[in-house]
């Protein structure tokens, strides 16, 4: 019975065009954003779908200090950090991003999800009767921690400064309130209104927590993140963001003053009872941070080469979708199996890999590919997207229309 259960609702995927499949993608050191599909050696294919914003996976700085951790501390990490230790890379790790953030501590996880996800159940725990603001558009991840948590919500209309008002107002003014949102979100590639919102906490004393996963690296004062870029980062309470994008490896954090970052650490169920990253992760993740603490190349380069995809898609009336005002280009396809049959194509025929996103990601009706560009690709890798997806739209019949948030 319960096969018959778990089929049919695969069936049900699969018939929609929402079944998600993995393309075996190799990236080939030295020669990213190339890769292999399968090991197949003689078409490798030109990936414009990583969250590797800056390349920095690739970096020698960051492969140097990974390969010296392993030579020195082996694989793995032990167990838990309560547990099998805290090595020293995670006091290197954790100071720096704390001073990168302007914060007093940080606290470092294994994944982006998982500072998210065990964070905000925590703070539920933390902040007795609390409630929780969480912007329309937030990720999974948030979504989940703050389920999880059971706790009471409000969820405001994506970047709407003065519906979130309206919530926070009808809340007694003493009930514990936290405001979760995004700086960057990945699908639309819009800013949240972050100054308005702190301007909100401020005025009835809500806690803020903001997610800033999808700018570090890329914006901001030595890459710090739109906050920082704002001037306001000094009055966000938690700033969470991730070492699997912009930096380039794996792994979460959250930033805050002392006393709050310790009571994650002391109270999170999924900190405590998780395993820690072994040091040659954590090592290469403290050589990333530092890098680009130092180093604005990276990120100048993603922003002229975005600058320019962008115009060269407008300019072959395959225009971005017009919530977009970062470095992610999402460029609207508008139906599932018409999504996944051009992902296909475009590998297949032009050696250009990018995932078909479809719903759930993203509402029904507003599927989409998303680009991203990063410093490694060249002009003719640019050029020869354009041309790749020009072909394909027109093969599909797929309307070049952006899409209004």
């Amino acid at each position: 019975m319960y096969t018959e259960i778990a089929e049919s609702k695969l069936n049900q995927l699969k018939e929609s065009g929402q079944y998600r499949e993995f393309v075996t993608i190799n990236r080939l050191r030295t020669k990213y954003p190339m890769a292999l599909v399968d090991n197949q050696g003689d078409h490798p294919v030109v990936v414009w779908c990583s969250n590797d914003y800056l390349g920095m996976s690739q970096h020698p700085v960051v492969i140097e200090a990974m390969h010296k951790a392993i030579e020195l501390y082996g694989a793995g990490s032990g167990g838990s950090r309560n547990i099998g230790g805290s090595h020293h890379y995670y006091a290197e790790l954790e100071a720096s991003l704390a001073q990168w953030h302007g914060k007093e501590a940080a606290l470092v996880f294994p994944t982006g999800y998982g500072s998210n996800d065990a964070t905000l159940q925590c703070l539920a725990r933390v902040f007795p009767d609390s409630i929780i603001f969480s912007d329309a558009l937030n990720h999974a991840s948030i979504i989940n921690g703050i389920v999880s948590s059971k706790t009471e919500k409000a969820v405001f209309r994506h970047n709407d400064v003065q519906h979130l008002e309206e919530l926070l107002a009808a809340q007694p003014a003493d009930r514990p309130k936290i405001i979760v949102f995004e700086s960057v979100y990945s699908m639309d590639g819009d800013i949240a209104p972050i100054r308005e919102i702190v301007r909100l906490a401020k005025k009835y004393k809500a806690l803020t927590f903001l997610d800033e996963v999808h700018a570090i690296g890329m914006y901001g004062p030595r890459g710090a993140g739109i906050a920082a870029q704002l001037g306001v980062a000094d009055s966000i309470d938690f700033i969470q963001g991730t070492m699997a994008k912009g930096i380039g490896i794996i792994g979460g954090y959250i930033t805050g003053s002392a006393p709050l970052i310790d009571s994650v650490r002391s109270f999170a169920s999924g900190f405590i009872f998780t395993t820690s990253l072994p040091p040659a992760v954590v090592a290469a993740c403290y050589a990333s941070v530092e890098h680009l603490k130092r180093s604005d190349a990276e990120r100048s380069a993603l922003h002229a080469k975005t600058g320019l995809l962008r115009n060269a898609l407008a300019e072959a009336g395959i225009p971005v979708m017009e919530s977009s005002e970062t470095h992610i280009l999402p460029v609207l396809v508008g139906e599932a199996k018409k999504c996944k049959l051009a992902a296909r194509r475009l590998l297949e025929k032009h050696h250009v890999y990018l995932q078909p996103i479809n719903s759930p990601t993203v509402p029904v009706g507003t599927e989409r590919f998303r680009v991203n560009v990063t410093p490694n690709h060249t002009e003719e890798h640019i050029y020869e997207l354009v041309n790749a997806l020009t072909e394909v739209f027109e093969y599909f019949d797929i309307k070049t229309l952006a899409l209004k948030a």
